[in-house]
């Protein structure tokens, strides 16, 4: 159970660094703007809390991190007899090997969604903890748009364009379509890829009945499928596994065409500005349609945002970033929540290290049905390996709906 004291005393410890921190960076700006430089104690002092503003919203974030890895204590309450029956066949394979019983199960029910390399599929409980598990991780997937299918390819019609209209007088008459104004459609097809996680465990923890062993599992195999989408979802490049939407052909805004990712110029080469730096923001927000800006999302990697956390507007009156746990532990930057994935690059000469959009609709996650496990007491003595894999896969389905910054003079 997520231990509400901790929360508490943790968001109130961010309010008291967040005025410090103003404070800090306050002085830091007047010296610069005075003497042309900042003394180097109060550069160190503004970083030393901007670690601790980080630090505060990492062990906030860990904390609900923490009530989500195990199964519930009354884990089993809802499930229905096959469920339950399903379950303890389960635990009974994954403790001994004793796969007779599980076996009969799954030819009974004619499963459509076993895994086609063997084993067997892990219960519906067991399933959703590893979810659960990967959405306490991965930025891309907490935001992005999440589809589970039962069969091998996700397809999906977007209207890239709509139809043609206008005013007619009385008696007017419309104008044919030939100048090519109908309605366009794209199609995307996202096809899951096997992605797989291979637990250790010795013999003698499986013969403790005190030991937690499917907890420990699931823990172990979503913590290992966390690490390889989290990654995907930003930088893979679609070969046998989802492809990242910083790996889609990028083009200046200004001339953005579907199925390229539009960016904005930060104006400095591996920078924000020098003067104004907020500004480069301010534009890349304004870069995205107002119809997505609802429901749009910062992503950006830790270091990243400890360097935004310093801007204000142009008068220098307010600061740009405010802590709002209520918008995730990433605060909110002019308005929009910030998810942060240190996945994505951070600043650097020609980097792509700051996307804004609705990921929602920009971005879709593709699951296919079932994770499947394969339990092997041969390969190395004394102890039993556990062969989880799992079919998943990504892509963008909505190109207008992000956008990032390149920090680039052009």
């Amino acid at each position: 159970m997520t231990d509400l004291k901790d929360i508490k005393t943790l968001v109130e410890d961010q309010g008291v660094a967040w005025e410090e921190f103003k404070t800090a960076n306050d002085a830091r700006l007047e010296a610069i703007e005075s003497k042309g430089y900042a003394p180097e104690d109060l550069v160190e002092k503004v970083d030393t809390i901007n670690a601790d503003l980080t630090k505060i919203g990492n062990d906030l974030e860990e904390v609900v991190k923490k009530a989500n890895r195990y199964p519930a204590a009354d884990g089993d309450k809802g499930l229905s007899d096959e469920q339950l029956e399903h379950k303890e066949a389960l635990g009974k394979f994954l403790r001994t090997g004793h796969a007779a019983d599980l076996a009969e199960l799954e030819r009974k029910a004619l499963t459509s969604t076993a895994d086609p390399d063997g084993g067997f599929l892990v219960t519906d409980e067991m399933d959703a903890t590893i979810d659960r598990v990967a959405e306490t991780v991965s930025g891309v997937r907490q935001i992005a748009r999440q589809v589970t299918i039962g069969n091998a390819l996700y397809s999906k019609l977007v209207k890239t364009r709509g139809l043609s209209g206008g005013w007619l007088e009385e008696n007017g008459t419309s104008a044919e379509d030939a100048s090519g104004t109908n309605m366009q459609f794209s199609r995307v097809e996202i096809k899951p890829e096997k992605e797989y996680a291979e637990p250790w465990i010795s013999n003698e923890m499986l013969e403790d009945a005190s030991y937690n062993l499917e907890a420990d599992v699931l823990l172990e195999a979503g913590i290992t499928f966390n690490a390889l989408e989290g990654a995907a979802f930003v930088t893979g490049n679609g070969v046998g596994r989802p492809r990242g939407f910083a790996t889609y052909t990028k083009i200046a805004n200004a001339s953005y065409t579907w199925g390229s990712v539009g960016y904005i110029p930060s104006s400095k080469d591996g920078a924000f500005a020098s003067v104004a730096p907020a500004d480069d923001l301010i534009s890349l927000q304004h870069g995205l349609k107002s119809v997505y800006r609802p429901n749009a999302r910062w992503v950006m990697a830790d270091a990243t945002l400890a360097t935004v956390r310093q801007f204000k507007d142009s008068s220098g009156a307010y600061y740009m970033w405010q802590p709002d746990t209520t918008a995730g532990f990433g605060g909110r930057l002019l308005g929009s929540p910030v998810v942060v994935d240190d996945n994505v690059a951070v600043v650097a000469s020609d980097s792509y290290s700051v996307a804004y959009g609705d990921f929602a609709q920009a971005y879709t996650i593709v699951d296919r049905r079932g994770t499947a496990v394969i339990r092997d007491n041969v390969t190395k003595k004394g102890v039993t390996k556990f062969h989880l894999s799992r079919r998943v896969c990504g892509g963008i389905t909505n190109f207008e709906a992000i956008k990032l910054m390149k920090f680039a003079t052009s």
